[in-house]
């Protein structure tokens, strides 16, 4: 059965209503013992067993200490995955008790790792049934859509964490002080001036703006897939192409979108659903080869150079980039046309320079400037792409 976008956007609108409405209350104050965990010294530790949930993982490491957002401070997180041993292992040895756990995916192994990094003292939070103290499941039955949502989740924790700094007398064994004194700016920030007791009309504003951001990501996700849904189409037709011709797809992107590479990768390897696995190679996977490629020759030639060197007539790249302009994404879309691959980007903002200058064979843009939001609607695109990859057409 083919997937329209409209009923794709519409089962993501769906779904989203039912979890955020559901869950806003209790996101908002889990914002607010995280704010407090960071402001005694803890740390995010994002962990995962399996492809995907890795993916998360590491995104979620790159979001809270590379914040992409002018002004928002970096926060110390870090992703365990199973590369470097067994998870409850790994949380044994590096989980204090101020840090903050939050565990993806339901492996077996994952109730484990839950409830070591409990007894070391962790908040335990997770958007899977794995034992932890603070679970956000999003009841849907598709994985794509369950992980977009979790993908949601946990921008927005990471957006709105931020709140309470802003309310330092609201973060317990911070400070002695229960006024947080905003000086000459105070008539601009009036709220910086909350005590103690002002607490639930913070929660409250920050409910109403898990329930405005999910909205948001609604509305983004509907129009990069409806107005994309033509383009969407004819790339999964050149791609399934390549792909029965014996090519693989190579898949690359930066920070977050390096993240959304490594997801999409694991998602054509190990499909989620009764298709058949699809080679891939995951450019961004292999530090040791990028920091060479870095240091030896710079930056903008750590993906190009492995184009060189892996990429074959038949391969399709695959770019995921929020602003469509960096430079070494450019750099990869142009060694792959003059290699002859088939070359496809998901970009944002206006489509940036890929989309202006036509530097990519298939481009699905998401207009918007918002970098959480445009990679959550990516990731739905990516999805229904994956989807119409095994779809007649």
């Amino acid at each position: 059965m083919q997937v329209l976008a409209l009923a794709a956007a519409e089962r993501r609108r769906t779904a989203g209503e039912a979890f955020f409405g559901g869950q806003a209350e209790r996101i908002s104050h889990l914002c607010h013992l995280m704010a407090e965990r960071f402001a005694r010294g803890g740390r995010l530790l994002a962990f995962g067993e399996g492809p995907v949930a890795r993916s998360d993982a590491r995104h979620v490491a790159v979001e809270f200490v590379h914040p992409v957002i002018v002004g928002k401070r970096a926060l110390p997180a870090l992703a365990l995955t199973p590369e470097g041993g067994p998870l409850p292992a790994q949380l044994k040895l590096l989980a204090e008790p101020e840090d903050i756990a939050l565990a993806f995916g339901e492996h077996p192994e994952m109730l484990a790792a839950v409830n070591t990094a409990r007894l070391r003292g962790c908040l335990t939070m997770s958007g899977s049934h794995v034992g932890a103290e603070w679970e956000l499941v999003p009841e849907d039955d598709d994985p794509f859509v369950a992980q977009e949502l979790v993908e949601t989740l946990y921008h927005v924790l990471w957006e709105l964490v931020h709140v309470f700094f802003e309310h330092q007398g609201l973060l317990k064994g911070r400070i002695q002080r229960t006024v947080h004194d905003a000086g000459a700016s105070s008539f601009l920030y009036p709220f910086l001036g909350q005590r103690e007791d002002g607490l639930e009309s913070v929660l409250a504003d920050v409910r109403a703006s898990v329930l405005a951001k999910a909205a948001e990501a609604s509305d983004l996700r509907t129009q990069t897939l409806c107005e994309g849904e033509d383009e969407l189409r004819s790339t999964a037709r050149a791609m399934r192409s390549r792909l029965e011709a014996g090519g693989r797809v190579l898949a690359l992107g930066n920070g977050g979108s390096a993240t959304d590479a490594m997801d999409a990768v694991a998602d054509l390897r190990l499909p989620p659903a009764r298709w058949p696995a699809r080679a891939a190679l995951d450019l961004t996977e292999d530090p040791a080869i990028i920091t060479a490629i870095a240091n030896d020759v710079g930056e903008d030639a750590i993906f190009s150079r492995q184009i060189i060197a892996q990429g074959r007539e038949d391969d399709t790249l695959l770019a995921f980039s929020t602003s469509g302009g960096s430079r070494n994404v450019l750099a990869a879309l142009a060694e792959a046309r003059q290699r002859r691959l088939l070359t496809v980007a998901l970009v944002g903002y206006d489509g940036g320079r890929i989309a202006a200058e036509g530097l990519a064979d298939h481009v699905i843009i998401t207009r918007s400037e918002h970098i959480p939001r445009i990679q959550e609607a990516q990731a739905s695109a990516w999805h229904v792409l994956r989807e119409l990859l095994e779809t007649p057409l």
